[in-house]
């Protein structure tokens, strides 16, 4: 179950295609002038990426390695073409607003990427997660870029307008030139929660690791400062140590009792 998580957690946050890899650049700039064009393309896109990397997965032990990379390419083609299809027959508008975006899944990175470093390493279960993960984060991210750009380019969001009167859209965000000033204002954005909670971590961990000088009160085994005399000043050269034998039984009681 943590492997699953892991690989849930990956996709979304930790290897984000978009925000964080910067792969499948080009259908993110270009089908994503409004949320159900980007929420279709990423789940589109997902369902081809869990597919693929089950399948492969499963048959990695009969790819001879030599052909694998036309391999991934035939099992992808192959499950483009039924959602394709799928959407030519039940979603048509959706199909037509993709556009050559549908059939170009073939030779996305996101998926050619971890078929090649995932999916043909790893177990079935593990690759389906982990295709799943990377399609959700996609999907996020493209959703994402593609309400901002409808709301501030159309004042709507999924077709529904939620801007008050009098608002006047930015005819830009809704042009090509748009999809970069989005996709740079939230991958800073991400950037810098990132980089904040690197920071927490490092003062969490520095704080953890400071010695109060207080032995008396003490509990980690092993401290260089137990083997002294807890009255003196730790940076004293001269303060007498404490009898060894003393501090190793202590330190073997303080294990015992966690």
């Amino acid at each position: 179950m943590n492997k699953v998580f892991e690989r849930l957690y990956n996709g979304l946050i930790k290897e984000n295609p978009t925000f964080v890899l910067a792969l499948g650049m080009c259908p993110t700039l270009a089908v994503t002038t409004s949320a159900m064009n980007g929420l279709g393309m990423g789940l589109t896109t997902t369902a081809v990426l869990v597919l693929s990397n089950l399948i492969i997965s499963l048959l990695r032990k009969v790819i001879p390695n030599r052909v694998r990379i036309p391999a991934f390419i035939v099992i992808v083609a192959s499950f483009v073409t039924m959602v394709q299809l799928l959407l030519q027959a039940y979603l048509p508008s959706l199909n037509d607003a993709l556009g050559v975006y549908i059939p170009l899944i073939v030779v996305n990175c996101i998926i050619l990427g971890r078929a090649e470093s995932y999916a043909y390493h790893n177990k079935p279960v593990a690759s389906f997660f982990d295709g799943l993960g990377m399609g959700l984060g996609f999907s996020v991210a493209l959703t994402i870029i593609g309400a901002l750009r409808e709301i501030l380019g159309t004042g709507a969001v999924f077709g529904f307008k939620i801007t008050p009167e009098g608002f006047v859209p930015i005819n830009i965000f809704v042009l090509a030139p748009g999809a970069f000033f989005v996709l740079a204002f939230v991958t800073a954005i991400m950037n810098a929660v990132k980089s904040k909670g690197k920071v927490r971590k490092t003062d969490n961990a520095a704080k953890a690791n400071t010695c109060a000088a207080d032995c008396s009160e003490c509990d980690k085994v092993g401290c260089e400062h137990r083997f002294y005399d807890a009255k003196e000043s730790t940076e004293n050269p001269n303060r007498p140590k404490k009898n060894i034998a003393d501090i190793k039984a202590t330190d073997t009681k303080i294990k015992e009792d966690k």
